[in-house]
């Protein structure tokens, strides 16, 4: 996967490729995306700081696209959660309602997957710079906002409760990642908590976790202004 990627040459092969290599999370068994996901940011973090500026801009593509990826296989089944949790007593009878109690199952279940994956990867509070460098820490937090916002995740009338409890628990990373010992990732973390397109910065309340975080995001106790005048 890194190789094929590393010897492709021009701007819209590189684009197709990079898609493809995100596709194949749609063809895999449940089972197998988490090793295949653990698989692609092991790799990816293990070359980061070898890849030359030259061709950065095509392995920034492809993180970007794996990402999208395995947000919208959690996104997909989103919609059937909620229609399941709509349907009350009703659904859960019969043979249609063990089908929507299977499927609520396993959109949980991809849940956790992807956020085990995330929390192991890049977004990693152990602040190990060999496992994952801060250029690739940086980069993906400054594109899961994006992610979300074209897969509808940031809109609360399309995904549904569902939706907002993944993404408040997708925010509850982001947010452990504001107390990172390395300055540019806690102040990364800050800004994109901050962004005003995520749900809990337009609640009138704010007063989850994740929101409160936001809120307090404009300083760090490590910033400095400059001289006083």
């Amino acid at each position: 996967m890194y190789y094929s990627l590393w010897m492709c040459d021009r701007p819209i092969p590189q684009q197709n490729l990079c898609a493809e290599l995100a596709g194949l999370i749609r063809v895999l068994p449940d089972d197998a995306v988490g090793p295949w996901l653990a698989a692609f940011w092991e790799t990816i973090g293990r070359e980061w700081t070898g890849i030359d500026v030259l061709r950065l801009e095509k392995f920034m593509l492809l993180v970007r696209r794996m990402l999208g990826a395995g947000l919208a296989w959690v996104c997909n089944v989103l919609p059937a959660e909620s229609a399941a949790g709509e349907g009350g007593g009703a659904q859960q009878q019969g043979a249609g309602g063990k089908g929507e109690t299977r499927k609520m199952k396993n959109g949980r279940r991809r849940i956790d997957i992807l956020l085990e994956n995330l929390a192991s990867w890049p977004f990693e509070t152990g602040d190990d710079l060999s496992r994952v460098p801060v250029g690739l820490r940086l980069h993906v937090l400054d594109i899961w906002v994006d992610e979300a916002e074209k897969l509808g995740l940031l809109d609360a009338e399309k995904t549904g409760e569902p939706g907002r409890q993944f993404l408040d628990r997708l925010g509850l990373l982001i947010e452990a990642q504001t107390r990172s010992t390395c300055k540019p990732v806690r102040l990364r973390a800050k800004e994109m908590l901050a962004d005003d397109r995520l749900p809990w910065n337009a609640d009138d309340a704010g007063d989850d976790e994740v929101g409160k975080s936001a809120k307090n995001s404009s300083g760090d106790k490590d910033s400095w202004d400059g001289f006083d005048d």
